[in-house]
């Protein structure tokens, strides 16, 4: 049986942001940093941002708890804690929940991705009613993130 990795990697009196079910809690911030990092939480069956990818940005996903799904240019994998799968500039990526507890993972990503983004999002995600993709779509493409067309595999 696996253990989790550690009870809390974040400051608890961090601040939460939080993009309905998702959370999100920062070690480093990093609009003007090498590189940011935050704590990413995902309950069973979550809503998540669409498969999308970073011109300017590669990532590290690390889980820590429960098991993430997570695919990178059309390679899709369970990840359990302790491991850990990255993506490449430009390489299409998505992540799940579709198991029966929380994941907790460690995200990095360089250089840095300013927390600012996240609470764009949210607000639009948390405004109620189904979120509106367009505008969605805006501020990932303002943060340097481009969704993948529908259809179209991660």
């Amino acid at each position: 049986m696996t253990q989790p990795v550690a009870e809390t990697m974040v400051d608890p009196s961090a601040e939460a942001i939080r993009i309905g079910q998702l959370e999100i809690r920062y070690l480093q911030e990093g609009a003007d940093a090498t590189m940011s990092c935050f704590e990413l939480r995902v309950p069973p069956g979550a809503n998540v941002p669409p498969p999308h990818s970073h011109a300017d940005h590669e990532e590290l996903v690390y889980v820590l708890d429960g098991t993430l799904r997570y695919t990178v240019g059309g390679v899709t994998r369970d990840l359990r804690p302790g491991d850990v799968m990255g993506t490449p500039r430009g390489v299409a990526h998505a992540f799940s929940n579709p198991h029966a507890v929380a994941a907790r993972a460690l995200v990095t990503n360089s250089p840095g991705i300013d927390p600012q983004y996240f609470r764009d999002v949210a607000a639009i995600a948390n405004a109620g009613g189904p979120p509106d993709r367009v505008r969605l779509a805006a501020v990932m493409q303002r943060y340097g993130l481009t969704p993948v067309a529908p259809g179209t595999p991660a």
